[in-house]
């Protein structure tokens, strides 16, 4: 793997390698030693355009684990702030012997300008880019789905004829298109629900069904219930009437909880607005993987940058996995 920018082009094969790879990742982190010397002598950059700490954070863990050196970067206080360019930017990283580049920028498609620009020679990981994609954390929701619903037998399995609903701000969400593409290649059936002012215009080339009513989407008995969270930092125009009347069509509360089939499980991307579109009931309850979710993301995290620097290593050396 040369560069993990989203999820649209990864192969069903390539993604089921790298969950099978974040299983090995989580068996590790159970060790009283969680640390590897996978990448020792590496050098991986967080370079984060925009406000992060779960993902940045996240990310620092599985490299560290992995015993990368990390160099955080973040655009507020730097030469971006006072004008400098992401070519710019890039060209002093490769300076640096950067071997991998995570980024998040507020801009669709800097991860893949920064990939193919010829600027650095770093393998690239996009850490959210935009409205447009955000692939390790489709790849951490689909692991927690395969973990929940198939325990210690999920190594090598895909998704194929789980039902997932996602809910909610998918209009603003990079999250949701990265989920669509991935749940999709690896066999899921996915819907989507929301008001049809929070719908894509593109959504028909989607892989998906699309529901404007919850309650119908919920009788219809997900696997898998994934509640998005309202933008409102993106959000420049009224998308629905007030908070109360969203919550009261498309919010996960006690009531909808209870109505899900009791083997569902519900997920959340975070952070979450909690009374908004997730009740603190849903949200805290034996269902809810959201802190797996976290646990989860530095494991897929780990195997996407062990995917990425260590493809080349001897097998002697991918030993220190086992």
């Amino acid at each position: 793997m040369r560069h993990l920018l989203d999820t649209q082009h990864l192969s069903r094969a390539e993604a089921l390698e790298i969950l099978d790879v974040a299983e090995d990742m989580a068996d590790t982190q159970r060790r009283e030693v969680k640390k590897l010397p996978t990448l020792r002598g590496k050098t991986v950059v967080n370079l984060f355009f925009e406000d992060s700490t779960r993902t940045r954070i996240s990310f620092e863990a599985a490299a560290k684990r992995l015993s990368a050196d990390v160099i955080n970067f973040s655009a507020k206080g730097s030469s971006v702030s006072k004008g400098e360019s992401l070519q710019d930017t890039a060209q002093t990283l490769q300076a640096m012997g950067a071997d991998a580049v995570v980024i998040r920028h507020g801009a669709s498609g800097a991860p893949r300008t920064l990939a193919t620009s010829g600027w650095i020679t770093a393998g690239v990981v996009n850490a959210g880019d935009g409205t447009h994609e955000h692939p390790t954390q489709a790849l951490l929701d689909a692991f927690t789905i395969r973990k929940r619903l198939f325990g210690d037998d999920s190594r090598g399995r895909d998704l194929d004829g789980i039902r997932v609903t996602i809910v909610g701000d998918v209009l603003h969400s990079r999250v949701a298109r990265s989920n669509v593409w991935l749940l999709h290649s690896l066999g899921a059936r996915v819907t989507l629900v929301a008001p049809p002012t929070l719908v894509p215009q593109d959504v028909r080339g989607w892989p998906v069904e699309i529901d404007y009513d919850l309650d119908h989407a919920i009788a219809a008995a997900p696997d898998a219930l994934m509640m998005l969270r309202i933008q409102l930092e993106r959000m420049n125009a009224a998308y629905f009437p007030t908070e109360r009347e969203y919550s009261r069509r498309y919010g996960l509360d006690a009531r909808r909880l209870a109505d899900l089939p009791t083997d569902s499980i519900v997920l959340h991307p975070g952070p979450m607005n909690r009374g908004l579109e997730i009740s603190a009931e849903a949200a805290d309850s034996p269902r809810s993987t959201v802190l797996e979710q976290v646990t989860n993301g530095v494991s897929v995290r780990m195997a996407v940058l062990y995917l990425l620097l260590a493809g080349e290593r001897s097998d002697t050396e991918k030993e220190d996995l086992r």
